[in-house]
């Protein structure tokens, strides 16, 4: 058979030249597609190995601190002041002299009752050596029974009179004593509230200086009620220490003893008041200071620990992403008990020596590949 010349141009031209090539092209494709994907790179991650050791079990809770004790200096008499020997918010020790009350009004009347004191005693010794002749002379008769009643009664009654003296003379004294106020504590004052030269009413309604005791000093806090039995069980058996942190210093916690737990639960918090002593010789402690309070009760030895940043939540509950030996992960469901600084306790799920995934698990699924780095 022959073909005209349209049919070999047809043969020949760019049409079969189009489909040659497409259909190499469908070959290769075919071809290639026999071909596995690169696997993907590994996903970096920080990790960190979950460690075995002896954990306090310990309570923690927001204090207060408190002045161990506390006194409001007010006079006991009334008079003008004229010394105030110290600065508001200084430092003083028990004894110390505070206040002056002028005291020339009360040694005036001390030597006025001193005064009368030796009048009475002279007079009461004339008396009884006149009952004693009167007791004489009515032996003899020379006297009536009266006289001699008389004489005996006039000596028991200045007799009465030495005695009332003497205790006016102690009053008086007592009185001038008042006048020289002095430090019944040890401690810091706060602020001035009487000048030198202000008249002062005994027990007036402002005290003149109030003195807070810093040293040592107390740490008041509230704890649950559910955990007041093993409180009471473990200060039973020993001193339960207590840390007081204070905000920015958590380095460097005051260390003191429990010393007081309340009589009675607050029905309305549900928490009962313990108290703490400090003996603050650092003097960071200051009463109405906020500090975060650690009580630590006793120590739960092979406790499995691993950072908190492990710790996903998910649908089935709290998960670690575990890595595998040939640094391939896998998700793991764990149990969660106490938080111990930036650690958690595991109680389920991990063994002391594995290694888990702190950082970089939100690109993880089970099975991928991943290169533990020092920082991400």
């Amino acid at each position: 058979m022959r073909y005209s010349r349209t049919q070999r141009g047809f043969r020949s031209g760019p049409l079969a030249w189009l489909i040659l090539f497409l259909s190499v092209s469908l070959f290769t494709a075919a071809c290639s597609s026999d071909k596995k994907p690169p696997p993907p790179p590994p996903v970096p991650v920080l990790a960190a190995t979950v460690t075995e050791k002896t954990v306090p079990v310990e309570l923690k809770v927001i204090g207060n601190v408190e002045a161990y004790s506390t006194v409001s200096i007010k006079s006991r008499l009334s008079g003008q002041l004229v010394q105030v020997n110290f600065k508001e918010g200084q430092d003083v020790k028990q004894g110390d002299l505070l206040f002056v009350i002028d005291p020339r009004p009360y040694e005036a009347a001390l030597r006025q009752v001193e005064a009368n004191l030796a009048r009475d005693k002279a007079l009461a010794t004339k008396a009884q050596a006149d009952a004693g002749r009167y007791a004489e002379l009515i032996r003899k008769q020379f006297v009536s029974q009266q006289d001699y009643d008389q004489a005996k009664a006039t000596a028991e009654s200045l007799g009465a009179t030495v005695n009332a003296d003497q205790v006016a003379v102690q009053n008086a004294k007592l009185n001038l004593s008042y006048c020289y106020i002095k430090a019944p504590i040890s401690g810091r004052t706060g602020s001035l509230i009487a000048n030198q030269g202000n008249m002062i009413k005994d027990n007036a309604d402002t005290a003149m200086v109030v003195i807070n005791q810093i040293q040592p000093i107390y740490v008041s806090f509230a704890i649950p009620e559910q955990d007041l039995a093993a409180v009471r069980k473990f200060m039973a058996i020993e001193t339960i220490k207590v840390e007081a942190v204070i905000a920015g210093q958590e380095n460097t916690p005051e260390a003191g003893v429990l010393s007081f737990i309340d009589n009675t639960v607050d029905k309305t918090t549900g928490t009962i008041l313990c108290k703490a002593t400090f003996t603050n010789e650092s003097k960071r402690l200051w009463p109405g200071l906020f500090v975060n309070v650690v009580v630590q009760l006793s120590t739960q030895p092979h406790a499995i620990l691993v950072s908190s940043r492990a710790v996903q939540t998910s649908q089935e509950g709290q998960i670690v992403f575990v890595v595998r030996p040939d640094l391939t992960v896998e998700i793991r469901s764990v149990e969660v008990g106490r938080t111990i600084g930036g650690d958690v306790i595991i109680t389920k799920g991990l063994k002391p020596g594995e290694r888990v995934v702190t950082d970089g698990q939100l690109r993880l699924v089970p099975g991928a590949k991943v290169e533990i780095k020092t920082g991400l």
